[in-house]
């Protein structure tokens, strides 16, 4: 039997039908597990025969990678994340927007901004953005964002953006107790992960559009 309960599996095909047009999710993968999503999606995107660290092919962004579990999650400063099999979304999206490294921060600002928008509108929860990259309810970490920059020769710059999202944790080891919460805990009910990345990853493309690509940079 799976780490993750059949009937609360995130299905790739499922996902990518509900994200018609979409530029964000034009291509969908889930992985059982792997250390982190933003090294595997690097290493699903680069061109076949290629090293892990070459540059992905220009067709794959708009690539998402889901993990039902991480072994080796990260948060800012390497701090680890603690990633719990089929509780919570862990994902990464692999982007190519016009911008400088030095200006990684505003997809930073556009990830947590839309994440925190959707939490709002569809648990009706009051999400909190504590700067540089996560998101609270009631003062306790729900959500994170670690963007990751790869420069480039002669074509943009290649961006990771992974996000971490406590869904449906009932309990944390004990030194994040009083620092971590889920949507659930904060609901008293468990959360449709399926439907939820829907509207995550909706909210990010629709969000991205107006940023990053229809008003230019």
């Amino acid at each position: 039997m799976s780490t993750v309960e059949k009937l609360d599996r995130l299905i790739a095909s499922q996902l990518q039908a509900a994200l018609t047009s979409a530029f964000i999710g034009r291509r969908i993968v889930v992985v059982e597990q792997t250390t982190s999503t933003n090294d595997a999606i690097l290493q699903i995107a680069s061109p076949k025969g290629a090293a892990v660290s070459g540059p992905p092919a220009h067709g794959d962004e708009g690539l998402v990678l889901f993990a039902e579990h991480q072994t080796a999650g990260r948060g800012q400063r390497g701090n680890r994340w603690e990633s719990a099999a089929g509780e919570g979304l862990w994902f990464s999206i692999l982007l190519r927007p016009q911008i400088q490294i030095n200006e990684s921060y505003r997809l930073t600002v556009w990830a947590i901004e839309a994440l925190s928008d959707v939490i709002r509108a569809e648990f009706s929860l009051d999400s909190t953005i504590k700067m540089p990259n996560d998101i609270q309810l009631r003062g306790r970490k729900v959500a994170g964002v670690l963007v990751e920059m790869r420069a480039q020769q002669k074509a943009p710059h290649v961006a990771v953006v992974g996000i971490g999202v406590n869904a449906n944790q009932s309990d944390f080891p004990n030194e994040l107790q009083d620092k971590a919460t889920s949507i659930a805990m904060t609901l008293g009910r468990r959360v449709n992960r399926q439907e939820f990345a829907v509207a995550v990853l909706r909210q990010l493309d629709r969000t991205y559009r107006q940023r990053f690509v229809n008003k230019g940079c």
